[in-house]
């Protein structure tokens, strides 16, 4: 099979799989559970058909006046998906320390102020002489890569504590950082070995495509599949998590010692 005519059915079955998750996210009423999750789902189940319309009738002769119609339906689909994927994070690290709550306040200031350093980081690294209408795809990566650490980071953090926060792997939570490390991985690698000029047929474009795939299959999966319920978790007085999370709770507190 030539590699456009691939393309063009990984496409097709992307969006297919956007549409699958959707419906049993929203079938299970997830989105009380993940508000920021939801409207992300919501933002790729729209756009995507939208820009592979576009995409396609830009590849017709008469195409080329839609080019500023796709550049800017693009980054703005993908900015706007940075700023929910760094909500998301949120949700995903405040639902795994569900039981720790001193945990949780502390841990999303310190989100916060990742985020911050993340951005000034990547915003430093950006040329702005003489870009033009370009630097909005700088900015766009830059804020990406900036949310793509945090997804990292936080998988990172699940996979080393699930024992200590009693996290089963079969829960929804550990899913999403599961599928955002995945896809996170699979930008950074990309962006290592191929241009950001590389042709949408190329070689690596398919495989980069095939990992979407993979991870969206994950999130079907576990979307469609019974969640087990979460028991309480029981810990001892004397144990280690449960004295950071007596101190994070009390820090912040008139009298604290």
């Amino acid at each position: 099979m030539p590699l456009n005519l691939a393309m063009s059915v990984m496409s097709v079955a992307e969006f297919l799989l956007w549409a699958t998750l959707g419906f049993f996210f929203w079938k299970k009423d997830l989105q009380r559970r993940f508000p920021a999750m939801g409207a992300y789902l919501a933002l790729r189940v729209v756009s995507t058909p939208v820009l592979l319309t576009i995409l396609y009738l830009q590849s017709q002769p008469w195409g080329r006046l839609l080019f500023g119609v796709y550049f800017f339906t693009f980054w703005a689909v993908y900015i706007a998906s940075a700023v929910l994927l760094f909500y998301v994070c949120i949700e995903v690290f405040r639902s795994a320390l569900s039981a720790f709550s001193g945990l949780t306040r502390l841990g999303i200031v310190a989100f916060r102020w990742a985020a911050l350093v993340s951005l000034i980081v990547s915003f430093s690294t950006i040329s702005y002489a003489h870009r033009g209408i370009l630097i909005l795809s700088e900015i766009a990566y830059g804020l990406m890569r900036s949310v793509s650490i945090l997804e990292l980071c936080l998988l990172a953090f699940l996979c080393l504590s699930m024992n200590a926060l009693d996290l089963s792997v079969r829960d929804f939570a550990f899913g999403i950082a599961l599928g955002f490390g995945l896809m996170s991985s699979n930008d950074f690698i990309l962006a290592s070995l191929t241009s950001r000029n590389s042709s949408l047929t190329a070689p690596l474009q398919f495989v980069y495509e095939s990992v979407i795939l993979t991870a969206l299959g994950i999130w079907v999966a576990y979307a469609a599949l019974p969640e087990p319920v979460r028991k309480p978790v029981v810990i001892a007085a004397n144990s280690t998590i449960y004295r950071w999370n007596e101190i994070a709770s009390a820090l912040g507190h008139t009298g604290t010692q």
